[in-house]
């Protein structure tokens, strides 16, 4: 009840209303998009989709987060981000609307590339500016704590609704790629005018607190990025923890593009049909990221944390050649579920290692560190995987490698955490 009523309160407030609503028409745009890209790199009629393709469009819609993700904030800080959220998104719509255009344009792919490129990277700074405005439209205390429960969870679902949104359309028909991507041009131009109603000035920052100069600001960043890589060599439960983590993430976006490959060309007869498979080996994974969350403390309460990482990693290297070799939907979808579960909780165990384990003052540049390593990891798989990966995506090599890897974690992280307490600061 307690809570309701703080979300009540929070719900009065005009401009944190208007903050959360420019979330929520940009994170559905964010989601029409992704899934726009995904599918037209992967299921258009007229492509030939390879690997390598899938590889491309990861890198799109991964990568420019974790390399621009350490600068945006000095940035951020800089302009007023109430002109980010209404600049940004007007481009994001403008970009995206060229994207539509090169979708119906006979043009080589890098330019598409190119454009589709340009509107995630922009998206980085958005999400960042709506988190730092936060604290500007709420008070402190519970009313921010309960605000950064609320923003963070309701765009996810605005980027799954607009995600599911694109699914729906995109299986209706075959030629409404450039329509999707159009449809997020529209949330995001949403987005810009719903920034309207704040002043401002009103989302900060002060100018009085800007750091004099933008290039010591960036020779900043990257000098603490360097200091955070130091402190993580000092911590070795952490740095172990994240090697883990990134080993395992590595052989999910590995096997997340061979999924892909077998929904294409190995279980269907028809583009609609693979692409509903697609979105059923979605969910099951996705349901297995879910009992992850309900799972994982209870694991970690018994287990240590170490102890739940061996239990996943050992669990994969058993049940992924088991299911993963028949390369059949029935068991590689229940093999998803098991990789759902295994990467999740490896993830959530990993984050409270992180927490527990470096210094207070360094925590912010750790998980910067976290993240690149995070989403590097699986766009470097998606590349591996497509030197390796067969156009039907059937691959015992591909299986054997990450068989071996899962097995290798498991046994590196029984020795090395052997004798130590599960937190244990070093």
């Amino acid at each position: 009840m307690h809570a309701v009523r703080a979300l009540s309160v929070l719900l009065r407030l005009r401009d944190f209303r208007s903050l959360l609503a420019a979330r929520l028409l940009s994170q559905a745009a964010d989601g029409v998009f992704q899934v726009a890209l995904a599918t037209f790199v992967v299921f258009s009629p007229e492509k030939q989709t390879s690997p390598a393709a899938i590889a491309s469009a990861m890198a799109i819609l991964l990568l420019p987060y974790s390399l621009l993700g350490p600068f945006t904030g000095v940035l951020l800080d800089r302009w007023r981000r109430r002109q980010v959220l209404l600049y940004g998104n007007l481009l994001r719509a403008l970009l995206a609307m060229v994207t539509a255009a090169l979708i119906v344009s006979e043009v080589p792919d890098g330019l598409f590339y190119v454009s589709a490129l340009s509107v995630t990277a922009v998206n980085r700074f958005v999400l960042a500016g709506l988190s730092a405005a936060l604290p500007r439209v709420v008070d402190g205390g519970q009313q921010l704590v309960m605000a950064n429960s609320l923003a963070p969870t309701a765009g996810t679902l605005a980027a799954t609704a607009g995600g599911g949104l694109a699914f729906a359309i995109r299986l209706a028909g075959s030629d409404v790629d450039a329509f999707v991507v159009l449809l997020a041009a529209a949330l995001y131009f949403c987005s810009a005018l719903t920034s309207l109603r704040m002043t401002p000035q009103l989302l900060g920052p002060d100018p009085a607190r800007l750091q004099p100069h933008l290039r010591e600001a960036l020779l900043s960043t990257a000098r603490g990025l360097v200091e955070g890589l130091r402190h993580l060599a000092e911590r070795r439960t952490a740095a172990r923890a994240l090697l883990a983590m990134t080993v395992i993430r590595f052989c999910y976006g590995a096997l997340t593009v061979m999924v892909l490959m077998l929904c294409r060309y190995s279980w269907s007869d028809t583009e609609s049909e693979g692409l509903a498979l697609l979105g059923i080996a979605v969910v099951v994974s996705g349901g297995g990221f879910f009992t992850a969350a309900v799972v994982t403390p209870w694991a970690v309460t018994r287990l240590t944390a170490f102890g739940w990482i061996v239990c996943c990693a050992a669990m994969d290297a058993v049940l992924v050649p088991s299911l993963g070799l028949f390369f059949t939907p029935g068991p590689m979808l229940a093999a998803a579920f098991v990789l759902g579960l295994s990467t999740q909780g490896t993830k959530i165990s990993t984050d409270t290692i992180v927490q527990s384990s470096v210094d207070d003052a360094f925590r912010g540049r750790i998980f910067a560190i976290y993240d690149v390593l995070f989403n590097v990891a699986y766009v470097g798989a998606a590349a591996v995987a497509a030197l390796i990966l067969p156009p039907d995506g059937r691959s015992i090599a591909l299986l054997g490698v990450v068989t071996v890897l899962y097995a290798l974690v498991a046994a590196a992280v029984v020795c090395f955490s052997r004798g130590e307490r599960p937190f244990a600061v070093r």
